[in-house]
């Protein structure tokens, strides 16, 4: 009985592996014709995907919200444009066809070329400038792309690369019919085969998917857990810092991964910044009783309860059996202890937050990497200081790939028009997150660089002797 009903499982696994084989052919196809356009013709398709997403933000925002169940649409709205506007201007002048630059001085000119065909995994917490990042960055460097979109959020993500070919088709845009390709009917069993046979893989999305990405043999970007660390010392305005990181905490919910998970506070001010945090929309909770509440729903044994993720406040504090104030924007907890003392130190993916008091400024550090250790080591800590030393220590001492000073890590993390980190939708953890790269994956890493190494014209070689006194 058993091998009969396993032939329906067997025919569908050979029909998905030539579905994927398809998709593959058709992306080849395209990318060699990609691979002979100018730098104007990638940029210009480039534009088309983001500008699309711009134009359409609030519809492209409302079908996520609709479909995921989680996150907030206004937040969406905002996303889906400042994502746009500020990935395209920062790759809009990069060179990425050709040659790209000439070094007098060491002799190197550097000549970019295509990777091949990428392989973009995809979350449901980011359905909509994910895939819109990671196809302008691919295009960017003359490649082709498949998106392999989560399950829960496969047709708003669809819908995307739809309106994106449909905009590129009716503009006249110069492009591939396949160059931008995503699987329909997604599935597991679809995206390991897609990932074992494209030439890079980026894998945006939980660990278990990133380490799939690792094993499919093929060289791969993926991403760290978050649990962003934050540090309020004690020369700030409580007010002003409380409300950034509240901000940054609420946003959408609380389904980004560089999101604000901790506020660790002076313990002389302590009393202050919770009374400045609750001012700015904070639930504050430090009775046992109360706060177990919230540990039980939040955490299934030592797992994110996914009945969480991207929720409201008040669903939150409803299935917590808490009534909390209607405007309430977060849920701050007082820990009973760091790292593995207290799950309250793991990432939620939802707008909670856990509360630390520290003696010292080296308290304050070693409370943040113990719950670093615990997750999210590589990925990103905030601070809010205006004490120079104290963020060289912090940048220094914690085994992050990104410190956010007086910012909402949440908006910011991933690359803003303030800061000087590479916008993205991908935040590389470095070892630290089992990541290969430790800083904002972007169109640099989504091509190869030839070097054409010439002598050096009036090259002046040292002695031996001159060497070694170095």
């Amino acid at each position: 009985m058993s091998e009969i009903s396993s032939i329906p499982e067997l025919m569908k696994k050979v029909a998905d592996l030539s579905y994927i084989s398809d998709l593959m052919q058709n992306a080849r196809e395209a990318q060699k014709e990609l691979a002979t356009y100018t730098q104007d013709e990638v940029d210009a398709i480039v534009k088309v995907i983001a500008k699309t997403v711009y134009d359409n933000a609030e519809e492209l925002a409302r079908m996520a919200v609709d479909e995921t169940r989680m996150g907030v649409y206004e937040d969406k709205v905002i996303k889906n444009k400042g994502k746009s506007k500020t990935i395209y201007n920062h790759i809009a002048d990069k060179k990425t066809v050709g040659v790209i630059n000439k070094d007098e001085l060491t002799g190197l000119t550097y000549v970019a070329k295509p990777i091949g065909i990428v392989g973009a995994v995809t979350p449901t917490t980011n359905p909509i400038v994910t895939p819109m990042c990671n196809s302008m960055f691919a295009i960017k460097g003359g490649n082709s792309i498949i998106i392999a979109p989560h399950p829960r959020s496969q047709k708003c993500s669809a819908y995307t690369v739809d309106l994106i070919n449909k905009n590129i088709k009716e503009q006249g845009i110069k492009c591939p019919e396949h160059a931008i390709q995503i699987i329909r009917d997604s599935s597991i069993d679809k995206t390991s085969e897609l990932m074992g046979i494209v030439d890079v893989v980026i894998a945006t999305g939980g660990m278990g998917l990133v380490r799939e990405a690792y094993s499919s043999g093929k060289p791969s970007f993926g991403v760290g857990a978050g649990n962003v660390q934050v540090i309020v010392d004690t020369d700030v305005d409580f007010d002003d810092a409380t409300a950034k990181i509240i901000a940054g905490r609420k946003f959408d919910n609380g389904i980004i991964c560089s999101g604000e998970q901790t506020i660790i506070a002076p313990r002389d001010k302590y009393d202050e910044v919770i009374k400045a945090a609750v001012k700015n929309g904070a639930y504050y909770a430090e009775d046992e009783e109360t706060v177990n509440k919230f540990r039980k729903i939040l955490f299934i044994g030592s797992t994110l309860n996914k009945d969480v993720v991207g929720q409201s406040v008040q669903k939150i504090a409803n299935l917590a059996g808490v009534t909390v104030p209607s405007d309430t924007k977060v849920i701050l907890l007082k820990a009973s202890g760091i790292g593995k003392e207290d799950i309250l130190c793991k990432e939620k993916m939802c707008p909670v937050m856990a509360a630390f008091a520290y003696d010292s400024f080296d308290e304050a550090i070693k409370i943040a990497q113990t719950n670093l250790n615990l997750e999210g080591k590589g990925h990103t800590a905030a601070i809010h200081s205006n004490n120079s030393k104290h963020i060289e220590l912090a940048g220094t001492k914690l085994t992050i790939s990104r410190l956010i000073v007086n910012a909402s890590s949440s908006t910011t993390a991933g690359g803003s028009l303030t800061n000087g980190l590479a916008p993205t939708t991908t935040l590389g953890c470095g070892t630290w997150g089992n990541n290969i790269i430790s800083e904002n994956l972007d169109y640099k890493h989504l091509i190869n660089v030839s070097r054409i190494a010439s002598v050096i014209k009036n090259a002046e070689v040292p002695s031996d002797d001159l060497i070694w006194q170095k």
